[in-house]
């Protein structure tokens, strides 16, 4: 037992001395003593403005390195803070000068204040450390900005002028020379003969993979790609010859790899020709970049529309020009790094790219030209084509200007200028087909997701991956255009840490938490009226009406909630926005008035509940079905089929007709006129039957009979009767029309109509029948037209089809 305690105490004592040791560093925070000598070595670097510019960039992630520890420090003891500052304020605000309080209450307090005062010095001192590593971070990227502006505009050596060309071709001539002087040396050497011979073999397979690579591998890729992709316009077809077509860049690399390895593994390459081995596989990847983008913008077969509209004499230019420029690019680099290995002079290394510059500046005019084209294709069409126009003419213009500049300025001595406008411009143009290309590789993503290629081009899913494909971007362009990786990083850095309102800090992780939290409040809200409206109020007694409004209540409720859980959730301090808020309450509420009014409408309308979803009524000379009520507005279904938005406002205010709240039971009065010397019992009783035997009337109270009056042509009746069901009225009035015509004629009781007698004084002149030159007998004042009534007579009112012929729906 004692060895088991003995054996334990020991456990715990390694343990012990095991996690002290880091409990400690974790608590001590960074060493500032350490951090003063890199910041005083900083300074002087600054200072005395000599260092290289890799220096300084190191220097530079030094110094990022130490600002991230103070950043993390900065945060140092706050769960403990917040507790003595919580305690703090439950203790009231300090007295006043002259006041005094009870003695525990002051040493208490003082006891609380020394305590914050030392959890906070560990903070403070971060803080004063990260705001000098901050500043000097500033001023290194200052210096490095300016040393990249002073280089871009350093006016060197011009290539133009001839007294550079024999220095540049004598240059050029003695670094070839030497490259075959040292392969010539390493091969006089038995030593090295006898090693490359060991090797032989895999220097034999790696040269005929690289000949086979090189000059098979995209023709057979492009052929396969064709044969994958087929004339068939499919999407499935379209995403797998889009794999296929990636091996036009795979393959070509691979083999000038295999080359490189080859030439390594026989040791031959001196350190010149060593140098450019190095740079083939970069060059030998932008070459097929370029290449294999040209091959998509610029496709040879139809079978697809292709991403611009061009014929395809033009799309064969495309290619060859998208090519070359690759080309370049990749000789470009190669000779550059050649001419740095060989210690060339400025005026040389000038001299010999030059003519590359040139080139580049015509294949690029000859680019732009086909953009022009391109856009002339796209004519005046819809809102969203002439957009694209103005794109493309905006982007062809800048291209045709850079060509132009470019080499104007590389003549002229400021090659550095020159060249950082150009061969950037190409990274551009090809970064560009690369966001078009995966832009159509997302919409073929989306049409075999979907299986309906119409609607992909209205859809939103791939304008939001393009969108997206242009944010990513963003960054890349900057770094063509001459960004720093760290100036990226930097701008990272200060977009999360966000800005201060106040005391509050906001940062994109605050929106994210905002967001995250509001969706979830917003989805257990939808989950929960989903439930209500489905499962547990179909089973009471409450109307639909009431239904509804308790589920948009809900609604409200969960969503306000969900806001403020959100917010708070986040860390916001809402008390001064609370002002801000007092403040554009009062400006909204002058300002919306007419929006706050329908606001409160709309809520009135759902506790009430005069109006409901279903509802048959009239409001403002519209008649309809209510099919839904917002916080703003109602939207009521004529009888046209038609929508009709009505402010809630309009439904508190004004006068509405509910034709079937609370139930459908309703009245209809039916006019009914009869020629006069008609037995006008008979007629009642007549109405009265046909009332009577219709299933929709109820019989309590039974159909009533009014003999209204006598009317000018006619004797006036009404038939009042109580319907069962008001949405049958119009049904029920065609139905009863036709029996009570039917039974009228059958019975002989005469329906009166009015009639007129028209009469035409000298109907000659009107035919025609006076002679050319005489003058005509006189026309006399026609007597207005005299009416007459024959066995019936009707009043005005029976000629409106809303009275007699039933109610216009």
């Amino acid at each position: 037992m004692r060895a088991l305690r003995h054996i334990l105490t020991r456990l715990a004592l390694l343990l012990f001395l095991a996690v002290v040791p880091s409990f400690v560093a974790a608590q001590s925070g960074p060493d500032y003593e350490d951090w003063a000598q890199t910041a005083q070595r900083a300074e002087d670097a600054i200072e005395a403005n000599r260092a290289s510019d890799d220096a300084l960039g190191t220097l530079r992630t030094e110094l990022d390195r130490w600002r991230s520890q103070f950043e993390e420090a900065r945060s140092t003891n706050a769960a403990a803070i917040a507790t003595v500052r919580a305690q703090l304020s439950t203790l009231g605000p300090a007295p006043e000068e002259g006041a005094t309080e009870a003695p525990d209450i002051a040493t208490q307090r003082a006891q609380l204040n020394e305590r914050l005062a030392q959890l906070e010095a560990p903070g403070r001192a971060a803080e004063v450390a990260w705001s000098r590593a901050d500043a000097l971070i500033r001023e290194l990227d200052r210096i490095l900005r300016d040393r990249q502006t002073d280089e871009l505009l350093e006016l060197g050596p011009s290539p133009l002028n001839p007294v550079n060309w024999p220095g540049a071709a004598t240059s050029v001539i003695v670094g070839f020379e030497r490259v075959v002087e040292e392969f010539t040396t390493n091969w006089s050497s038995a030593i090295k003969r006898s090693e490359a011979r060991a090797k032989l073999p895999v220097i034999v397979v790696l040269l005929a993979a690289s000949v086979i690579l090189l000059s098979r591998g995209r023709r057979w890729t492009e052929l396969l790609t064709e044969r994958v992709q087929g004339r068939e316009r499919r999407a499935e077809r379209y995403l797998l010859g889009f794999l296929v077509s990636l091996g036009q860049i795979i393959l070509p690399v691979a083999g000038m790899i295999a080359f490189v390895a080859a030439v390594f593994a026989s040791d031959m390459a001196g350190p010149r020709a060593t140098v450019i081995l190095q740079v083939l596989p970069g060059a030998m990847i932008s070459w097929s970049i370029a290449r294999w983008v040209g091959s998509r913008m610029f496709p040879i077969s139809d079978a697809s529309p292709p991403p611009l509209l061009l014929s395809e004499q033009s799309r064969r230019e495309g290619r060859w020009n998208t090519a070359l420029l690759g080309l370049i690019l990749a000789v470009y680099i190669l000779i550059r790094e050649f001419g740095n290995a060989s210690e060339w002079s400025p005026a040389t290394l000038n001299t010999v790219l030059f003519p590359l510059l040139v080139l580049t500046g015509l294949l690029l005019l000859r680019v732009a030209r086909l953009l022009t084209l391109h856009a002339e294709a796209l004519g005046e069409g819809e809102s969203g084509q002439v957009f694209r126009k103005r794109i493309v003419m905006l982007l062809s213009r800048a291209i045709s200007l850079l060509a132009i500049v470019g080499p104007l300025l590389a003549g002229i001595g400021y090659f550095n200028a020159g060249y950082s406008l150009l061969f950037p411009l190409v990274f551009t143009i090809q970064t560009l087909g690369i966001l078009v290309i995966l832009q159509r590789l997302a919409t073929e993503l989306y049409v075999l997701a979907s299986r309906n290629r119409e609607g992909a081009r209205e859809a939103l899913a791939p304008v939001l991956a393009g969108f997206t494909l242009m944010l990513l971007s963003i960054p890349v362009f900057a770094l063509i255009w001459g960004a720093r990786v760290t100036d990226l990083t930097e701008i990272w850095e200060r977009f999360q840490g966000g800005f201060m309102v106040g005391e509050t800090r906001i940062s994109p992780a605050v929106f994210l938490t905002i967001a995250v939290v509001f969706a979830l409040g917003l989805a257990m809200t939808r989950g929960l009226q989903g439930a209500l409206r489905s499962t547990v109020l179909p089973k009471t007694k409450m109307d639909t009406g009431a239904q509804t409004a308790i589920v948009s209540g809900l609604g409200y409720i969960g969503i306000f909630l969900a806001g403020i859980i959100a917010v708070t959730s986040a860390g916001l301090d809402l008390t001064a926005l609370g002002y801000v808020a007092g403040a554009l309450s009062v400006g909204i509420g002058f300002g919306l008035q007419n929006v706050v009014s329908n606001f409160v409408s709309g809520i009135i309308l759902l506790i009430e509940r005069p109006v409901s979803e279903g509802d048959w009524i009239e409001v403002g000379g519209h008649m309809g079905f209510v099919r839904s009520i917002s916080v703003r507005s109602t939207r009521i279904e004529t009888f046209d089929r038609t929508d009709v938005i009505v402010p809630n406002a309009d439904l508190i205010s004004g006068s509405v007709t509910n034709w079937t709240r609370g139930n459908l039971v309703g009245r209809l009065i039916l006019p009914v006129g009869v020629a006069y010397g008609t037995d006008t019992r008979k007629v009642e009783a007549i109405l009265r039957e046909i009332a009577e035997a219709q299933p929709v009337v109820l019989l309590n109270p039974p159909p009533f009979v009014l003999f209204k009056g006598f009317g000018a042509s006619s004797l006036d009746f009404e038939v009042r009767m109580i319907l069962r069901d008001i949405l049958q009225i119009v049904a029920l009035q065609n139905e009863m029309n036709h029996q009570i015509a039917e039974r009228f004629a059958a019975e002989g009781i005469e329906i009166p109509f009015p009639q007129q007698d028209i009469w035409l004084r000298n109907p000659e002149t009107l035919t025609g029948g006076g002679r050319q030159g005489v003058p005509g007998p006189r026309l006399e004042p026609v007597p207005a037209p005299r009416e007459t009534t024959g066995a019936a007579h009707l009043t005005g009112d029976d000629l409106d089809p809303s009275s007699g012929g039933g109610e216009d729906r």
